[in-house]
């Protein structure tokens, strides 16, 4: 449970409204506000294996996001690990990383978010961001001289 998680009583006042917010498919700067160790039971696509549960924020500059990312430690997943560990700056092209993990939060990069559809329980048309890539980050530093 979150820290600022707590059971409420029968008498208890609440004011709390739903916080969530639709972004539009595009390119985001990201935040990773925190990550959770878990065991993945094993599905179709994926065997059983650690996951990283990771809280990504996103905003447009005016709305903020909230993605939840399971990063699954599995071979087959590979990729989507090297591409989020270079889009946070701490893995290189061709080197080996051995994850660093307490580096995570509050690490940040850029994602090409996209919007994923699908049917609730009550059969409604439900809609939820995703994150579809993690992006490399772009050099920008200045060479004396280079154009």
């Amino acid at each position: 449970m979150a820290e600022n998680e707590r059971e409420l009583g029968w008498d208890d006042v609440i004011e709390k409204e739903s916080s969530f917010t639709l972004l539009p498919a595009g390119e985001y700067d990201f935040t990773v506000k925190s990550f959770e160790r878990q065991r993945h039971e094993g599905s179709e696509k994926i065997p059983p294996c650690w996951k990283a549960v990771l809280d990504i924020e996103i905003s447009d500059g005016e709305q903020v996001a909230t993605i939840k990312q399971n990063m699954y430690l599995h071979s087959r997943q590979e990729w989507k690990l090297c591409a989020f560990f270079l889009a946070i700056g701490l893995r290189k092209h061709g080197e080996p990383l051995k994850m660093n993990w307490p580096a995570v939060t509050g690490a940040h990069g850029r994602c090409k978010v996209g919007i994923r559809t699908w049917t609730g329980n009550d059969g409604s048309d439900r809609k939820s961001n995703q994150i579809e890539e993690f992006l490399e980050p772009v050099d920008t530093s200045f060479t004396p001289g280079k154009f």
